[in-house]
């Protein structure tokens, strides 16, 4: 296998946590080398996949995303992540802690999971990325040039991912068009500041006049942004963020189900079940029992469930594969033309 910035093969409880630079690089193969049952994980860091070959299924927050070469996933540190045997198919895989970038913009990077299915000259751009960084994670072990090095190749690599036109489920914050609509831009800013603020305070309170005064407005003005961007009420989106972190709790930890819900902000159990069974349609008992779970919490990524994948072959099986370490890259070629299966030294 290709080395990617580790300094031993990685065994079946392995976490791919950042190295000395605080960014670390793998492949979705070698951090999947156990037999039987896989769990889903918890991520403790930012993880980016890019699949390099074959087709299978990668999972994040309970949302399946259908991969194939050019595929692109980015998930934040908490998110709940899971994926199939690997079988024919591989990903490169980036993660970083979450001060590696802590001069970057945060507007400038996405919410939330995002998935691309990347094509053409943006797909060249992110392979030249994501390559030229695994060969410097594989060249360079310490030293402060170094470091600023890898540190700036990643944010170039997150910013080229922001002003790419589209990402879902969130798309990434991109400069607004110079013939936008002013109220649309506004909107759109405000309901931006509401998912940070939900993000840092939702396990505090699900009160929107809360929000509002944090980010001073009105919750008129709160849940005009949420509507006009999603469809859905401010009140709404605070209920679904924290019934979403229920949801990985119950899916991802052996925690009693009474004291997930006093980590919400539910003092009284019974409190926390007519919730979640209001926004998720069954109690946490039958949600937890119907997930047929063997899991724990894992917080490094490199547990991960079985979930729908395939080996499939065909003409565009193997289009995108590292190399060895130390080949100087090609433009997007760097990445192409390995067999699916083929051993690389290192």
């Amino acid at each position: 296998m290709v080395r990617f910035g580790q300094t031993s093969q990685p065994t079946a409880g392995s976490a791919l946590t950042p190295r000395w630079a605080r960014i670390g690089t793998s492949t979705l193969r070698e951090l999947s080398t156990e037999s039987g049952p896989r769990r889903p994980a918890l991520l403790d860091h930012h993880l980016l996949l890019l699949v390099t070959v074959g087709h299978g299924s990668y999972e994040v927050d309970f949302q399946p995303y259908q991969c194939r070469p050019g595929t692109l996933i980015l998930a934040r540190p908490g998110q709940l992540v899971r994926t199939g045997a690997p079988g024919g198919w591989d990903a490169a895989v980036v993660c970083w802690s979450d001060d590696t970038l802590d001069r970057l913009t945060p507007g400038s990077l996405p919410l939330g999971p995002t998935h691309w299915q990347l094509a053409g000259e943006d797909q060249d751009a992110v392979i030249n990325e994501v390559s030229q960084l695994v060969v410097d994670c594989q060249r360079h072990r310490g030293g402060q040039l170094a470091v600023d090095l890898l540190r700036h190749q990643l944010a170039v690599l997150l910013l080229r991912l922001a002003l790419l036109p589209s990402g879902t489920p969130a798309s990434p914050v991109a400069p607004a068009a110079e013939d936008a609509d002013p109220s649309a831009t506004a909107e759109n800013g405000t309901y931006q500041r509401l998912c940070r603020e939900i993000e840092a305070h939702f396990q505090d309170t699900r009160r929107v006049e809360d929000y509002a005064a944090r980010l001073g407005c009105s919750v008129r003005t709160l849940t005009r942004a949420c509507l006009a961007e999603t469809g859905r009420s401010a009140k709404q989106l605070v209920d679904d963020r924290v019934a979403l972190q229920a949801r990985r709790l119950l899916a991802a930890t052996d925690e009693p189900i009474a004291e997930i819900g006093r980590r919400l902000g539910f003092p009284e159990p019974t409190n926390f079940g007519r919730f979640f069974q209001r926004e998720v349609g069954q109690s946490p008992g039958a949600f937890r029992t119907g997930l047929g779970r063997t899991m724990v919490h894992v917080g490094d990524g490199s547990e991960l469930p079985e979930t729908a994948g395939n080996g499939t072959s065909g003409p565009d099986r193997p289009t995108v594969t590292p190399r060895v370490p130390g080949q100087r890259p090609v433009g997007p070629q760097l990445l192409l033309g390995a067999p699916p299966h083929a051993s690389v030294p290192g």
